[in-house]
């Protein structure tokens, strides 16, 4: 069985991998970092995965076309504009990746690029171009955290989580840095995030692997129903740790890679979900008991997307009729008569609804449940054997705050 275990680092957690962030002039405020790089030290293979909104982001066709050959060799990402909605979008972040490949010493056809930010204002290449040098000379082994604060715009906190593993008997790590709190909800990309493996892999079974696990951990987030324009999520595997190039799906070491990799993208996925805007708690609704999978993550995300579900959890209200109602709305083909809910958190747990009835609970001790930081909506669906899990957070007063002058 597989020892994967969680490590620091981050992006930097694999081996050959340095990463660095600073203030370029982006954002206005001098004390935020707005500019990321991430580096490795030898060529890499590639994948990426992109959002679903018809409105994309320049920086998403950029870098579909330079990793088309699976390959590339750095990242660069700014904060505080998305360049998205612009005439010279492609003319701009083109030009981002020919100022990292002049600056990191690799051609620009190898640079993964990202914006994030608000949409429709132009971006100056300007203050990215003055401070490419000295962010490509002080990139390092330990610069993880950095990258991930410089992809920041409403989060809180930043984002990053890394795991260790082995393979053919040798250690082999996976890291990633995120960003996301607001325009997050499923079906890709939902969110920037940025991931980097030593791991021997070809290009085709990255692909595989990225595009298989998503579909269970990031199309598995929302926070309030706007699937954002600029989102992807991308990784880099140098092959460093020197295990046997992974190139069969059917392979140990391909569900190894698996196992570890959605260690990483899940784990991220929560930090996403607990950190959205305004947010003040965490909501995972595990659901079993479904007759697929189809209906059980159509349940899942029906639920944590709930709007009045959502606005109750806020208020430690114990209102389970509104998963019901999200349920029966959701589309899924489900036995109502079947259906049992319960809420737990790390106060306890209690169930509140059984054969898609009510049952006697106690309401003081359901608010003490709801009180925590991190809440688990438990729903059963009858007799079946599929199950999903899906992540959400409350919907507060501060969601409002932050997005009613979020551009002025």
């Amino acid at each position: 069985m597989e020892n994967i275990k969680l490590i620091p680092g981050g992006v930097c957690a694999a081996r050959g991998f340095k990463a660095g962030g600073i203030h370029c002039g982006i954002r206005k405020n001098r004390t935020k970092k707005d500019l990321a790089l991430i580096v490795s030290d030898t060529m890499a293979n590639a994948a990426a995965v992109y959002t679903t909104n018809l409105v994309k982001g320049a920086p998403l066709s950029v870098t579909r076309e330079n990793i088309a050959d699976g390959k590339a060799r750095a990242v660069i990402c700014n904060s505080g504009n998305a360049n998205t909605c612009n005439a010279d979008g492609i003319e701009v972040a083109r030009r981002m990746c020919a100022l990292t490949a002049e600056a990191v010493g690799c051609e620009a056809s190898d640079v993964i690029v990202a914006s994030t930010g608000v949409i429709g204002q132009r971006l100056s290449t300007d203050p990215i171009s003055a401070a490419l040098p000295a962010l490509a000379d002080g990139i390092s082994y330990d610069g993880g955290a950095d990258a991930a604060e410089a992809i920041m715009t409403t989060d809180t906190v930043s984002k990053e989580v890394a795991v260790e593993f082995e393979l053919d008997g040798v250690k082999c790590r996976i890291g990633g840095i995120a960003k996301g709190s607001g325009m997050i909800h499923p079906n890709m990309a939902t969110m920037l995030v940025f991931i980097t493996t030593d791991v021997a892999i070809s290009s085709d079974m990255l692909r595989l692997a990225l595009s298989s696990d998503i579909r269970d951990t990031f199309n598995m987030v929302s926070v309030d129903g706007d699937t954002s324009t600029n989102d992807m999520v991308s990784v880099l595997a140098n092959g460093m740790a020197g295990n046997c190039e992974i190139t069969s799906a059917d392979s140990e070491e391909f569900k190894i890679f698996m196992k570890a990799l959605n260690t990483v993208t899940v784990g991220l996925c929560k930090m996403i979900a607990g950190d959205g805007e305004g947010a003040t708690k965490l909501i995972e609704c595990k659901v079993t008991g479904a007759d697929d999978i189809a209906t059980a993550k159509t349940v899942a995300k029906s639920v944590i997307c709930s709007s009045l579900l959502k606005a109750a959890m806020f208020g430690a209200d114990a209102n389970w009729g509104r998963v019901l109602c999200a349920i029966g709305y959701s589309g899924a083909k489900v036995d109502t008569t079947k259906i049992d809910v319960a809420f737990r958190s790390a106060a306890g747990e209690i169930t509140v609804c059984v054969d898609g009835a009510g049952v006697d609970f106690s309401e003081e001790v359901a608010k003490e449940i709801l009180l925590e930081r991190e809440i688990e909506i438990l729903v059963s669906l009858g007799d079946g054997e599929a199950v999903s899990t899906a992540w959400g957070c409350d919907l507060t007063y501060d969601y409002v705050k932050i997005n009613g002058d979020y551009r002025t």
